[in-house]
This record gives structure tokens, sequence and C-alpha cells, in this order.
């Protein structure tokens, strides 16, 4: 679903129903960017209410009428849910309605396939979806059900195709773990390596599209990718961050950004990558202080921290994107305390696109830093010097 040059982009109808949940999206803006940021074009949208999803269409069969009655007048080529269904839903509907449908988990797990760059990200993203298609082969494809065994056929005698298939899916996934595992060990490789330098070590986390890599570059003057986009990059990045206030260098990583519904897959795929967060000295929590929404993603984020044993750690809320709020919400002190989970947090608010409230938030980390660690003296510079060996360090 990349876009190319010559590439046009899927008419999608994209389909949301309310359970009551707090955080039901009505205008499905989100569903609406991980469509576009997937290379699907929106042409409609349609919301409805249930009290429980129906067993066999999801929506029940009166809905699923009108979802092919939309789609056929918008000129839609797939329908895309903001929900996750089942397979068996998912094939009826595509039954009922004539027409391919997708969920608000594949969508992501196909975004992810696009941005993953290394080696580690395209593994991980491997094995979420192994693990998702693993799931989808009960009864989805009607042509998997015939035998393939017997002599001179892959497989035993008597194994169906679909067998077949979920065991070489599952040798899949046992080998990219394995892998994984690896990789792993790598990272603590590393890990421990900078834990002898006593490296003072800050992962950014943050709601998709907050500004992590915007602000990460504005601190290292790094040329990490960034784009006004969900999951504009993923794999984690770090670099070294030269404090000039605390007199040392600490670690700073960049790490994939969370969404409501991240797919489990992903969350246990991605332990590797996040494991950055859960072995900080510090958490930089960015969020998008423009988006009316920010409690609720700020409440995601700390719901994927609990899951990964990230969300005891000592945090730093960073409320981004200050350019962008409005003067009637615009703050009267750019350094205050936030309440998160019953807890004050330090805030700060800034723009990494401007760089308005950047030297603030270096005095803060510089602060902690001294707090934690005595004065780094191990080049033996004067801090000019480092300055020069840290091109991101101020005076």
């Amino acid at each position: 679903m990349s876009e190319t040059p010559g590439f046009k982009p899927a008419p999608t109808l994209l389909v949301g129903v309310d359970f009551g949940a707090a955080h039901f999206d009505a205008e499905l803006q989100e569903l609406g960017l991980l469509a576009k940021t997937g290379g699907l074009q929106p042409v409609a949208r349609l919301t409805c209410k249930r009290k429980a999803p129906d067993p066999a269409l999801f929506v029940g069969s009166g809905k699923a009428d009108e979802i092919k009655e939309m789609a056929l007048l918008h000129g839609a080529v797939e329908v895309l849910f903001d929900q996750s269904l089942s397979p068996a839903q998912q094939r009826n509907l595509e039954r009922h309605i004539g027409l391919p449908v997708n969920d608000r988990t594949l969508l992501i797990l196909e975004i992810f396939a696009q941005r993953a760059r290394s080696h580690e990200g395209k593994l991980q993203v491997d094995l979420a979806r192994q693990q998702y298609l693993s799931t989808r082969l009960v009864r989805r494809w009607s042509h998997l059900e015939r035998q393939s065994g017997g002599i001179g056929l892959r497989g035993g005698p008597g194994e169906t195709q679909i067998e077949l298939d979920r065991r070489m899916i599952n040798d899949a996934i046992k080998r990219i773990k394995e892998r994984l595992v690896k990789v792993k060990k790598q990272r603590n490789t590393q890990r421990r390596q900078r834990e002898r330098r006593d490296t003072f070590n800050i992962s950014l986390v943050g709601y998709t599209n907050a500004g992590k890599s915007t602000l990460f570059n504005a601190l290292v003057k790094a040329r990490a990718y960034a784009a006004d986009q969900l999951f504009a990059t993923l794999d984690t990045t770090t670099r070294q961050l030269y404090l000039g206030e605390a007199g040392r260098s600490v670690s700073l990583s960049d790490t994939v950004g969370f969404i409501r519904d991240l797919p489990h897959g992903l969350v246990d795929a991605f332990q590797a990558t996040l494991q950055e967060a859960t072995e900080a000295d510090l958490l930089l929590h960015v969020v998008d202080a423009a988006n009316p929404d920010f409690p609720e993603q700020m409440a995601q984020v700390q719901k994927v921290l609990h899951e990964i044993g990230a969300d005891a750690l000592p945090q730093l809320l960073v409320f981004n994107k200050l350019d962008a709020i409005s003067c009637e919400r615009y703050p009267l002190s750019l350094h205050d305390l936030y309440e998160l989970d019953g807890v004050p947090v330090p805030r700060i608010f800034l723009s990494a696109q401007t760089g308005q409230g950047l030297a603030l938030l270096r005095s803060a980390l510089s602060d902690t830093v001294k707090a934690a660690l005595p004065p780094d003296r191990s080049h033996g510079h004067d801090p000019r010097d480092l300055s020069r060996e840290y091109p991101d360090a101020v005076s």
C-alpha cells in the first residue's frame, strides 16, 4: 500500500462501530490518517452504535447492506473497519459486501511493514504479520480446505493445505523469534557497555505523530526521518546528547510511537525495540499539546508502558507543538507540574519545530542528570572542545 510514482491510492470506505467506549472516534479522524499513511484514500465514513458485535457480520445484516450501498455510491474498492475483526467476520463481510474488508490491526501491520528499515525492525514486523496471518487461516480461504497430502506431495498423507500452511507459518514464527533473541542479546551487550561508562539513558516515548523525531533531531542535530504522519519512524535511534550545564553527555533514544488499540502482536514483537524504554533512567513523554484529545493519547501511552513494564520509571512530560496552540489555551507558565496517574510530574511546554522552550528542556535535563550522576571528566577536555566533539552542545 505504499505510494510510488504513478500509484493511485485505493478509494476506501471507513467504518467505525461505537460500543460505548470512551475513546470512540466519531469522526474517524485517526483511522483516516492511518489510511492515508498506508496508501489508501478515504472517500466516505460511516459510523453506527451497537451494544455488542454481531458474531457473524460484526455490524449486523442491515448495516452490512448499508455499507455495501455506500461503497457502491462512492466508488470504494475496499472497506476498512476501525476495530479488529475476527477471521469469520471478515470472511462473511467480504461475501456479503462483495469487496475486500480489512481492519485497523492489518492496516497498522502494513504501515509498520512499509516503514521498518533496520534488520531488527523488519524481523519484528515479519513476526507480527505471521502471527496475524496464522489466525486468518481458519476457514478464511476455501481453497485451503482441500486435501494435498499423499506420495510425492508436500506434507504427510492426508494433510490438508490449511494444516500445511499453518505448520509453515508456525515454523517461520519460530525462526524469527530465535533471530530476535540474538538481536536482543546484542542490544543487552551494547547496553552493558553504556552502563560501564556510567551513561545516563533517556528514551523518547509518546503517541504517534506527537513530534518525538522532530524533538530528537532538534536536540542532537540528527537526521532521523520526521514527518507530519503516523508512525514516521519505527526503528530505535540512539545518539549522544551533550548537556553543558551538567558537564557530561547522555544517551538519547527515539522509539516507535504508540497508538490506541495497538495490536498485541506488535507489542510482543517490539519488545526488543521497546526495551530501550524499559531500561531508561528517564522517559521523555512527548505529548501533542495542540491535539484536544491529548489526555486520551497520554492514557494510551501509559497503558503500553504498563504492558512493557516501564510505567514506574521517572518521566518528564514534554508538551510539544506550542506554536500550534490557540491563544485561549496558551499556558501561563512553560514549566509546571501535571498530575499523571495521580502523581505530580514535571512538565515543559516547547516547540520542537521552532525551537521555543528547548533551552528550558536542556536545563531540566541537566538538573536531572546532575542529581543522578557526577560530572563526566573522562574526556579531560575544555567544554569548548567538547562542543566540537558533540556538535549539538550549547554553551
